[in-house]
């Protein structure tokens, strides 16, 4: 099975402090340590353990600039056999529609009978795979849990929905999914793999080879990011001290108080 999994360059929450620029419309990106989004690490790992269990390649996809192939290095050192950065000043100022047409205009480019998605990125949207099946004429699932491979080009998949419970569904390849975080536990990458990738080269395809236009650029987009800010903190919570069972007493007395009980 040919797998493409679309990634993305994004901030390490875990190693920076995220704070606003000065112009306040976006966050202050001087810098910041980046990795590759958690949720795509997630899609990653599970496109390997299916080529381990059926066969198959796996090939890792991203928009943006030079400094995004050391993410697309990370996942070929943890398994993929390939990678491709899709890079072009006409790309920038995109909005989600705009990748998912830059990404559909590559898998149309190719073979590929399962294209997989982190269920979101950095901006929380969770658009872009539900966009680019959409573009695609694709079946998608969003919020996939588990994969089975069946016979005669279809798949089985469950996705998590409301209240903690599974909807199990059949699918016809080619599809699209977007994974969540923790369908599985994606494998370590030492140096010594990325090493052995470091110099591997990586095609690098801009419009005029995917032949991308429509929805691509900053003229393009629907969707345009105004101003960012931080909420006003709040007062906090309060700490009710004593025994269980006073604690009870002090919690019912508060919520009489509040209009929360009659």
């Amino acid at each position: 099975m040919e797998i493409l999994v679309c990634a993305k360059r994004v901030p390490d929450t875990s190693d920076n402090e995220i704070a606003l620029n000065g112009a306040g419309d976006d966050i202050e990106r001087d810098d910041l340590v980046y990795s590759v989004n958690e949720a795509d690490n997630y899609a990653v790992e599970e496109a390997l353990e299916i080529v381990e269990r059926s066969g198959g390649t796996v090939t890792v996809v991203t928009v943006g600039g030079e400094e995004d192939e050391e993410i697309l290095r990370r996942q070929m050192a943890m398994g993929a056999r390939q990678a491709v950065l899709l890079s072009d000043e006409a790309f920038s100022g995109s909005d989600g529609r705009g990748i998912a047409a830059i990404l559909a205009a590559f898998v149309r480019k190719g073979n590929y009978e399962l294209i997989l998605t982190g269920v979101q990125a950095d901006d929380g949207a969770a658009q872009v795979g539900g966009m680019l099946a959409a573009l695609l004429d694709y079946p998608f699932a969003s919020l996939v849990t588990s994969i089975e491979v069946l016979d005669r080009g279809r798949l089985k998949i469950s996705r998590e929905i409301e209240g903690g419970n599974q909807e199990i569904n059949e699918m016809d390849l080619p599809c699209v999914l977007s994974i969540q975080t923790g369908i599985n536990e994606p494998r370590y990458v030492g140096m010594r793999g990325i090493r052995q990738v470091a110099s591997v080269p990586i095609p690098t395809l801009g419009r005029a080879e995917l032949g991308a236009d429509g929805f691509v650029g900053d003229a393009a987009a629907r969707v345009k990011r105004l101003d960012y800010f931080v909420p006003e903190a709040g007062t906090g919570a309060q700490m009710l001290n004593g025994s269980q069972e006073e604690s009870i007493g002090k919690l019912i007395d508060l919520l009489k108080t509040n209009g929360g009980l009659p």
